[in-house]
């Protein structure tokens, strides 16, 4: 039987799904993206994750589209294709959940704009990174296009598509593309304390957090100041904030519940 193309462990709160196509760099697959996007509308509405790692099975986070079946398709296949992919993406955004991105070898195409997808990206010192797209005559996919020249500006954006070019991990650090950096031995220590220390944080207010920043992509000054009144008036009624100025006064850290 064929092996299952996303690999899924909850450990506590925190949500661990791995793309598994080891042979094929974790290329996607059709199961491989639709149940991406099952897990992570599940974990939405669990009530229970606070933190989902995304991370690749074998030696790299992913290639991307798959190079081998690609001539294959029909436009319309392409077209349904990547209308799965868009949803999967789109699920990505609206999950009030923090996503980690935990990327190692390459992440190539499609595999480098679902990492930017997530909210932060962990990434291994020796890891590369390219937008492929050119190299087979086609534009990018999987939101590419929209993420990288809010991120790095339209100039160097274009200057990456058009090369295709492989990126080193230490340029998109420094060009705040990447959050983190870590020795490849490493990687997965620091993921995991990471995942735990959003766990234990008010994830009710980062969920929020993440909404905001996101739609600050398409929303005017007044728009965003709007919604974060209308957002704080929410949250000075959650536990966690009342939890966060008890242990204030206190002296303590909080022990936020995510209520």
């Amino acid at each position: 039987m064929e092996q299952d193309h996303l690999l899924i462990e909850a450990e506590g709160p925190i949500l661990t799904l791995t793309l598994n196509r080891p042979e094929r760099l974790n290329s996607f697959s059709e199961e491989m993206i639709a149940s991406l996007t099952e897990a992570l509308r599940e974990a939405q509405n669990s009530g229970e994750i606070k933190v989902i790692i995304l991370k690749g099975a074998g030696r790299s986070f992913s290639a991307g589209g798959d190079v081998k079946t690609m001539g294959q398709a029909t436009p319309q296949d392409v077209y349904e294709h990547v209308g799965k992919l868009n949803r999967c993406i789109l699920t990505m955004k609206e999950t009030e959940i923090p996503i980690i991105a935990a990327v190692h070898g390459f992440a190539a195409g499609a595999g480098f704009n679902l990492a930017m997808a997530c909210d932060l990206i962990v990434a291994a010192e020796n890891s590369k990174f390219a937008l492929s797209f050119s190299q087979v005559g086609l534009i990018s996919d999987g939101g590419g296009s929209y993420f990288l020249p809010k991120l790095i500006g339209p100039h160097l954006a274009k200057q990456f598509f058009f090369s295709a070019e492989p990126i080193p991990a230490e340029r998109l650090y420094q060009l705040g593309v990447i959050n983190y950096l870590s020795p490849l031995e490493r990687i997965e220590e620091e993921v995991g304390q990471l995942a735990a220390k959003l766990a234990n944080g008010p994830v009710g207010a980062y969920g929020k957090m993440k909404k905001l920043i996101d739609t600050s992509y398409q929303s005017t000054l007044e728009e965003m100041l709007e919604q974060e009144r209308l957002n704080q008036t929410l949250m000075i009624t959650t536990e966690d904030h009342q939890e966060g100025i008890s242990a204030f006064k206190e002296k303590r850290q909080p022990v936020f519940t995510g209520k």
